[in-house]
């Protein structure tokens, strides 16, 4: 297995610190603690530039919060100036891992995300079904759907480092790596990644790649795919895929020290569709799920109520509108989309 060295300058130099400077603040460029930081930018990237070359940088503290999505996480940001160092970081390493990863990784990946594994997921439907009516095939096609238990809290710290040095010989860029590894986690436990980290989005993709090698090239599964920790198998006989099942738990705790969720670990029949990133997919149709639905239609009476009261912008309540547009054209929605709109009184037909 190739090992790359001589990786810290890269990280250091001024010019892939300013480009991560510029990808840290997209979309973020107005908020106080980045134009602070931008009013002196040379100078406080060149004093970061210093700290990591001498080796005297030291990570931040994190400002935590709770955000209630479909579930309550508990989600770490770094300060901005050790955000820039992040970037910096992965502009550099992530290159050389991303060339190790599956086709059918598709979480914080170039190029993939979630409309490219549900497409993907489809494509899967059409052709284990095709090929079951070419082998005259008559058992039913079954998914086992399965999320990884507190996935980011569960990451352990030695086995991650691990994988880490067996791609990267440079001992600079391994201290780095250690630095902001150490920032945040259970100091007695030694696991647990921050989940706003961008780096920890691409460890966690490192960490899943050893099940992923797992699924493919030991179990010789075809119809397989993951988007973060949440990943599902197709394939023919409940009775197989409850025994790939129980080795995937096997390997994942021996392995990895991961746990299968108690309660999101399936296994049932594909054509009653599958639940898979926000959408309900089912081959030749995919439909939004209703808790999605019902939130949507609680969160806009909410900002029609803020807008009338002028507390919310007209610009933010369209930004809102767009967004769950873009996300409602993805499925097979106009019927609803029209029945939303006139519940709503507002124009969500494009």
């Amino acid at each position: 297995m190739k090992t790359y060295n001589n990786l810290f300058d890269k990280i250091c130099s001024f010019q892939n610190l300013h480009l991560a400077y510029l990808k840290a603040r997209k979309c973020k460029r107005y908020r106080n603690e980045i134009l602070r930081f931008s009013y002196n930018l040379e100078a406080n990237l060149t004093n970061l530039q210093k700290e990591l070359s001498n080796q005297t940088y030291q990570h931040g503290s994190y400002r935590e919060f709770i955000v209630y999505d479909l579930k309550k996480r508990h989600i770490k940001t770094a300060p901005f100036r050790d955000r820039v160092v992040h970037h910096a970081l992965c502009n550099i390493i992530e290159p050389i891992f991303n060339k190790g990863f599956i086709f059918d990784s598709y979480a914080c990946l170039e190029k993939k995300g979630t409309h490219k594994a549900i497409k993907r997921l489809e494509i899967f439907l059409k052709s284990i079904s095709v090929s079951a009516k070419r082998t005259l095939d008559e058992r039913k096609i079954y998914c086992l759907q399965c999320d990884i238990s507190k996935y980011f809290n569960s990451i352990d710290h030695q086995i991650l480092f691990n994988l880490l040095k067996k791609k990267i010989a440079d001992k600079k860029t391994l201290w780095l790596i250690k630095k902001i590894l150490d920032s945040s986690y259970d100091k007695k436990l030694g696991v647990g990644i921050p989940i706003g980290n961008l780096t920890s989005q691409l460890f966690a993709n490192i960490y899943l790649n050893e099940l992923d090698q797992f699924i493919k090239h030991k179990l010789h599964l075809r119809y397989y795919l993951r988007y973060m920790d949440d990943f599902l198998i197709l394939g023919f006989g409940k009775k197989k895929l409850h025994g790939t099942k129980v080795q995937i738990r096997e390997f994942l705790k021996n392995q990895l020290r991961l746990k299968l969720h108690s309660k999101k670990a399936n296994i049932f029949p594909a054509n009653k569709g599958i639940n898979f990133l926000g959408y309900w997919s089912f081959g030749n149709y995919r439909l939004l799920r209703k808790t999605t639905i019902k939130r949507f239609i609680k969160r806009m009476k909410k900002y029609q109520k803020m807008l009338n009261k002028k507390v919310l912008s007209k610009g933010k309540f369209n930004n809102s509108l767009q967004s769950w547009t873009t996300y409602t054209n993805f499925a097979n929605s106009y019927k609803l989309i029209k029945i939303l709109s006139n519940e709503l009184k507002v124009n969500l037909i494009k």
